[in-house]
């Protein structure tokens, strides 16, 4: 593998991730999502994102290898201090360590703005198969997330039904008194990281 360095994503990175995304839509049941979205509309994803939150790529020899953002759980003031977790990773080069590289350096930022709880809602499979694995559950599981709640048979996609499962990692102490979030955009980013 050659060296890796993260950046931010921009708007302008939305083609160059959807095709990273086209292909977990129509190929997997990792997503949820049954249609692939238009490049306006992954891009209007991207600011909404970064309105608040980090959205990091994973870059090798210019070309961007895999992403990962952070968004609000479930949208209530008093979730403020908890975000959910979303990474993809070119599914050529998985299995590379940069998936865990993204998830690491979202963990930091996370941990700078004052986000305490991580939370990752992920598909799940009874039994594995060629849409879904439970890779994901293992990857989040190695990166110290527990498994927090179940629910069964919610999704459907390629004529079968799929559990979801939510992960939870804590990453900062539940004080009493505790500060508003510092969003991402005022937080020190440099992107330069390189393995």
């Amino acid at each position: 593998m050659n060296e890796i360095s993260l950046r931010e994503v921009t708007p302008d990175d939305a083609e160059e991730l959807l095709k990273i995304y086209e292909y977990y839509v129509l190929s997997t049941a990792i997503t949820f999502e049954c249609d692939v979205p238009s490049a306006d509309e992954f891009r209007r994803r991207i600011e909404h994102t970064l309105e608040r939150y980090p959205y990091i790529a994973a870059v090798e020899d210019g070309k961007i290898v895999g992403y990962a953002y952070a968004g609000e759980f479930v949208g209530r003031k008093a979730y403020d201090w908890s975000a959910e977790l979303t990474v993809y990773v070119d599914h050529h080069i998985r299995k590379k360590g940069i998936g865990g590289l993204l998830y690491r350096e979202l963990e930091n930022i996370l941990q700078k703005m004052g986000i305490i709880n991580l939370y990752a809602c992920i598909g799940y499979p009874q039994t594995d198969d060629e849409y879904l694995t439970k890779n994901s559950e293992e990857f989040h599981a190695h990166l110290g997330f527990k498994t927090v709640g179940t629910f069964t048979k919610c999704g459907y996609k390629f004529g079968r039904w799929y559990d979801m499962i939510w992960m939870e990692k804590v990453i900062g102490e539940h004080n009493p008194h505790t500060n508003d979030i510092i969003p991402f955009g005022e937080i020190e980013f440099d992107g330069t990281y390189s393995s």
